[in-house]
This record gives structure tokens, sequence and C-alpha cells, in this order.
């Protein structure tokens, strides 16, 4: 009997995965494989609670994404639009103040990545544009199954050795006597708080992204999965990108903090301190598959952000200009190669600033996060949301918790960089 319930129940929930893993894979990037791991390195473990925070805090509002396309059969972009004009427009200003300059962040780490792993000697420009030019073609050629087919491969890979070499880690530093961290709450520190919880584990944007992704596997499966079912594929997703930030951080903490070494402000550098950071605690034996790692996670990063953009894009103008086709692959085409060259634009403007661009990029997004939070309660708790798919009591009061979490740390951020 209780085969009979375990197979029936894996036959429903096998039509909601899909999903979370890929909302996953975008969140283990940048704000993983480069700020937790700078986290770690320039403060130790002092900084795991904002970590920890973060991830709860954020939570409700991602959460609303997949559990407003089960209940509307709609993206939250259509749900802004009925809302009222106000959140369409909030939304569509905030995603295009912050597109190119997100999708330039997370191209720039992986163009790093890919020289350290080829040894081929290219400008940071030229390797983004590679990388690009690839996202756009595996996209364009298969859409959401390359995508969904990807990910799941690379992030267990990741997974695995990663926590291989936070173990070895442990043993192998964890009774060095450590430094004291510097203080946070300076306005260098606050700014890098700012920026280490801007996109952890994720911007609140990608609630957006993973409505889109949800009806996108509905209609490749052709199957609608029952709401607990798709919870369950975003909690995977969510609590494991969560985890991950801890162990990045604390490999940072154990091999970094206090040995003097800093992160360069250069990709290329960058690349090499991180892949030095595996074979520090694996050996150099492991050299070549943390590398393959790290650069098939950033990756997979550029190729969720990249087809990301131009499906909300399509999704923005659909709902502007009337007869616009929000399901045409023209168009998708169209807009997927225009926003990948306003991100180039955007690369070389920046020049070789690798960690200006990368903190530019995450303190945008945490300071639109309390708006873009609110944005999403409202709408989940609108009149026109069925009532049976409303989030229960304990998601609500969390849900107030995080808007004064994310409004009060903006507030500090303003408080120290102008006031101050």
């Amino acid at each position: 009997m209780m085969d009979t319930v375990s197979s029936s129940r894996f036959s429903t929930l096998k039509y909601a995965l899909g999903p979370g893993l890929i909302m996953a894979a975008a969140a283990v990037g940048v704000s993983h494989l480069v700020q937790s791991t700078r986290a770690g390195a320039e403060y130790g473990f002092a900084l795991v609670w904002a970590v920890i925070l973060a991830n709860i805090f954020k939570y409700p509002f991602l959460e609303y994404g997949p559990r407003y396309a089960i209940a509307t059969q709609e993206s939250l972009i259509e749900g802004y639009k009925k809302l009222g004009n106000w959140a369409f427009w909030v939304f569509t200003v905030f995603t295009v103040g912050t597109m190119f300059t997100v999708q330039a962040a997370v191209t720039i780490v992986t163009a790093s990545l890919a020289a350290e792993l080829t040894g081929i000697v290219l400008t940071p420009l030229a390797w983004s544009a590679i990388i690009l030019v690839i996202c756009i073609l595996i996209l364009v050629a298969g859409q959401y199954s390359a995508l969904d087919g990807a990910i799941k491969l690379i992030m267990v890979v990741l997974t695995i050795s990663t926590l291989i070499a936070v173990v070895v880690a442990v043993f192998s530093t964890g009774g060095t006597p450590r430094p004291a961290p510097p203080n946070i709450w300076s306005v260098a520190g606050v700014s890098f708080l700012i920026a280490l919880m801007g996109w952890m584990p994720i911007p609140i944007d990608g609630a957006a992204w993973h409505s889109l992704w949800s009806l996108e596997r509905i209609k490749q499966t052709g199957h609608c999965p029952k709401l607990k079912d798709c919870l369950v594929d975003f909690n995977i997703g969510y609590i494991g990108a969560g985890l991950l930030a801890l162990c990045f951080l604390a490999l940072g903490a154990l091999v970094m903090f206090g040995s003097g070494e800093v992160f360069a402000s250069s990709g290329g550098s960058f690349a090499q301190q991180l892949v030095n950071i595996y074979t520090t605690t694996l050996g150099d034996w492991a050299y070549i598959i943390i590398i393959v790692c790290a650069f098939t996670t950033m990756f997979s990063t550029t190729l969720t952000v990249t087809d990301a953009y131009p499906r909300v894009s399509r999704q923005i103008i659909s709902l502007v200009k009337e007869g616009y086709d929000a399901s045409s692959k023209k168009n998708y085409r169209v807009l997927i190669v225009l926003i990948s060259t306003f991100s180039l634009i955007a690369l070389y403007l920046a020049g070789s600033r690798f960690t200006f661009m990368v903190d530019l990029a995450t303190t945008l997004s945490f300071l639109t996060a309390p708006v873009l939070a609110f944005i999403n309660y409202r709408l989940v708790m609108s009149s026109h949301f069925p009532d049976k798919y409303r989030p229960p009591k304990w998601l609500r009061i969390l849900s107030w918790g995080g808007i004064l979490f994310l409004s009060g740390f903006a507030l500090l951020y303003a408080y120290w960089t102008v006031i101050y």
C-alpha cells in the first residue's frame, strides 16, 4: 500500500520538478561563488547571520512566484497589471533599470572562469561576447527544454564537490587560530553587507522568472501540477541554494580569512583565487574538476538570466502593446539578442572593474527589494487571487517581517552612504 502511495506521489511530483532547480541554478552563481566566498574571506564567519536572515526573509516573496502561477495559470507580471498600473510600471522600471547590469555581472564572472579553464587569453569583453553567443544559440535552439535538461547534472556535481571541499577544509584548518573579524558597521562594511544580501539567494525579481518557468513547464509536460508539488520543487531549490551559500562562506572563512590574501578586483585573478580555495583543501588533483564545476555553475546562471529577461520583457511588452504576441519565438529571439547586446555595452563602459560591476548589480537589486516584496505580498492577498491558494498565516507574518527587514537595511545603507 505504501509503495502504491509513494509511486502515485512521484507520478504527480515529477511534473512539477524543474522550475525550482532552474531558480537554484540562477541563484548559485554570483551570490555564492563571488559574494559568499568574499564574505568568508574578508569577515570570517561574522556574516553567517546575514546569509541566513536574507534567505529566511526573502522566502515568502519568491515562493509567491510559483504559488501565483499555479493558482491563476498566469505570470506574476500579468498579476501586477491586474493589481494596478502602479505595480506593473514599478516592476517594469526596476526590471529595465537593472537587467543589463545584472546580465553583465553574471556574464563577466563566467567569462573570467572560461579564460581560466581554457587558458585562452582574450579580453574580458571578448570572452563575455563568446559566452553570450553560446547561450543565445542554446536557448534559440531548445528554449526551456535545453535549460531544464542542462541544470540538473550541473547542480548535482557542484553540490557534491562543494560539500567535500568544506568537510576537508574543516578537518585541515578548523583548529587554526583566527583573528577577530573587521568591523562590519562602517561605510565599506555596510556597502558590502547590502551587496551580499542583494542576490542572496536571488533577487526578488526571480519570483516573476519562476512564474514564467512554471507556466513553461506546464506547457512542456501538458500537465498542471498541484500547488503542494510545485512548492516541493521550490523548496528543494531554495533550501539547497541557501545551504550552498553557507558552504561557500565557510570555504572563504576557513581557507582565506586571516591569511592576508584578499580577493582581487579583476575577473581573471578572482577566478584563480576561487579555484585555489578548492585545490588548497582537496589538492592539486582537484583543479580540473573544480574549474569545470565552477565554470558550468556560472554558465548555468548566465544561461538562466539570458533566458529570463527576454521572457519577462516579452510579457511586459504584450501588456503594453496590443497585438504583441507574448509566446512568439520570433519576439523571444529579437529580445534575447537586443538585451545581450546592451549588456555587453554595459560591460564595455564598466571596463575591467570586476568587483565594481558585481557590487553595483547586487546593491541595485537589494535597494529595489522592499518595493517588489510589498507588491508580491499585495498580489497574493488581492481580491482576484483564489482564497484556497492564499498563503497560510505563518507565511503572511513572515512576509511582514521580511518587508521590515529589507526596508530597514535599505534605510541603513542610505544612512551610512549618504547621510553618515
